[in-house]
C-alpha cells in the first residue's frame, strides 16, 4: 500500500490546503524532532498528527508543512493499539541499503498497549511512502516495556538494530532483518529475537556488582500516569563515534509545558548490545548515566527527546526544548557537539 504523503487527492484537500499554506520560521514548534538530509535539503520529522514535517536548506530557516507525512493511517494502527486514531508519536528516519526507512510509534498516553510501524521510501522528495506493517506491539499485563520511541542503529557489520522504550522496564534493544523488522526466532538464536533492556532510570532490584549504584525502591511517583510506574526513561537515541555507540536518552517527565523537568543523559559502550556504562563506570542498566543536558531555566525549562547525526562536517545534537519566553511551548534546539579527550559528548 502506497500512502500518498504531502499529495492532497480530493478537491476538499485542495480547498483546505489553499487556506493552510506553508510558512516559515527559525525558531519551529516541534516535539520528539529526528533529521535527514537528501539532496541539498534537510527534513525534519516529528510528532503530530499524521507526524508533522519540515524542510530547510540551511538549518536555519524551516518551512513548515501544513500537510502531514502520513495522509493515510493505516488500519492496522487502530486494531492494534485501542484508542488510537491519528496522532502519530516519536518517529524516526534512517538511509540503509539504498532506502530510507521510518519508523513510528502509535499509542494513548501512560498506558503501553502500543505499536511501532514502518514506512519506507526511495526519496524523501517524493512523497510517497510504502506502508510495511507493525514492527513490534507491546501489550498491557503482557508484556514489561512499551512499544514507542524507537530507533534505528546499524552495527558496524551492516547489521541493523532497533532500540525503543519509555517507562516500564525501560529501554529494549533487538536486532532486525534485512526488512527492518524483528529477525525471526526461526532462523536466529532466542536471545537475537528477544527484547533486552539496556537502561533503566534507577537501580530497582538489581545486586549486580557492575551496577555500583545503591538499590532505590522508593522512586519519586510518576506524575503523569498512573499505570507507567516510576522508571522514568524513554527516548533513546545510539550514535556511533570512534569505535563507541553512545546512548542517549530522557530521564523524567516530558509533556507538561513550563511544568516539565526533562533531561538528557548519556553512557557508552563497545558493543551495540552494550553494556552501556558512564564515565564511572555505572551500568545503565541499574540507573547510569552521565547528565548531558537539562534546562537553565533561563531560555528552557526543560529539554530532552534528542537526535544525534554528522552533518556537515561536525556532529550536532538536536531535541525540543520548553521555551521559558513561550511560556513552556515546546521548541527546535540545535547545538554542535564537541568530545573531550577521553571520549564524552559535550555541547
Amino acid at each position: 500500500m502506497l500512502l500518498a504523503l504531502g499529495v492532497t487527492l480530493m478537491a476538499q484537500g485542495q480547498q483546505h490546503h489553499l487556506r493552510h499554506m506553508p510558512f516559515t520560521t527559525e525558531t519551529p514548534m516541534v516535539h520528539d524532532p529526528v533529521m535527514a538530509y537528501e539532496d541539498s535539503t534537510y527534513y525534519i520529522f516529528a510528532t503530530g498528527m499524521g507526524i508533522q514535517q519540515m524542510t530547510s536548506q540551511d538549518r536555519k530557516t524551516w518551512t513548515v508543512k501544513p500537510e502531514p507525512l502520513m495522509s493515510v493511517i493505516p488500519k492496522w494502527t487502530r486494531d492494534s493499539v485501542p484508542g488510537f486514531t491519528r496522532h502519530v508519536w516519536a518517529p524516526d528516519v534512517i538511509h540503509w541499503h539504498d532506502r530510507w526507512w521510518l519508523a513510528y510509534s502509535c499509542s494513548t498516553f501512560g498506558r503501553n498497549g502500543s505499536a511501532i510501524g514502518l514506512l519506507s521510501t526511495r526519496s524523501l522528495a517524493s512523497g510517497l511512502w510504502e506502508d510495511e506493517g507493525c514492527i513490534v506491539t507491546s501489550q498491557e499485563k503482557r508484556d514489561n516495556w512499551n512499544a514507542i520511541d524507537p530507533n534505528f542503529i546499524i552495527d558496524d557489520n551492516d547489521q541493523p538494530w532497533l532500540v525503543w522504550g519509555s517507562f516500564w522496564d525501560g529501554i529494549q534493544l533487538v536486532r532486525l532483518d534485512t526488512t527492518m523488522h524483528i529477525v525471526s526466532s526461526v532462523r536466529a538464536d532466542l536471545q537475537s529475537a528477544r527484547p533486552r533492556t539496556i537502561a533503566r532510570r534507577y537501580n530497582l532490584n538489581s545486586q549486580d556488582a557492575r551496577a555500583a549504584l545503591p538499590i532505590n525502591p522508593n522512586p519519586p511517583k510518576n506524575p503523569t500516569s498512573d499505570f507507567a510506574g516510576p522508571n522514568a526513561i524513554e527516548a533513546p537515541f545510539i550514535f556511533k563515534h570512534d569505535g563507541w555507540y553512545y546512548l542517549f536518552v530522557s530521564w523524567d517527565y516530558c509533556c507538561q509545558g513550563a511544568k516539565s523537568n526533562y533531561r538528557v543523559a548519556v553512557g557508552r559502550s563497545r558493543y551495540v548490545e552494550g553494556p552501556y556504562l558512564d564515565s564511572k563506570g555505572f551500568d545503565m542498566r541499574y540507573g547510569g548515566g552521565n547528565l548531558f543536558l537539562e534546562g537553565d531555566k533561563k531560555e528552557y525549562e526543560a529539554a530532552g527527546h534528542c537526535a544525534v547525526y554528522h552533518m556537515d562536517g561536525q556532529d550536532i545534537f538536536i531535541c525540543h526544548g520548553y521555551s521559558v519566553a513561550q511560556e513552556g511551548a515546546s521548541v527546535l534546539i540545535q547545538r554542535p557537539i564537541h568530545w573531550t579527550p577521553d571520549g564524552w559528548p559535550e555541547l
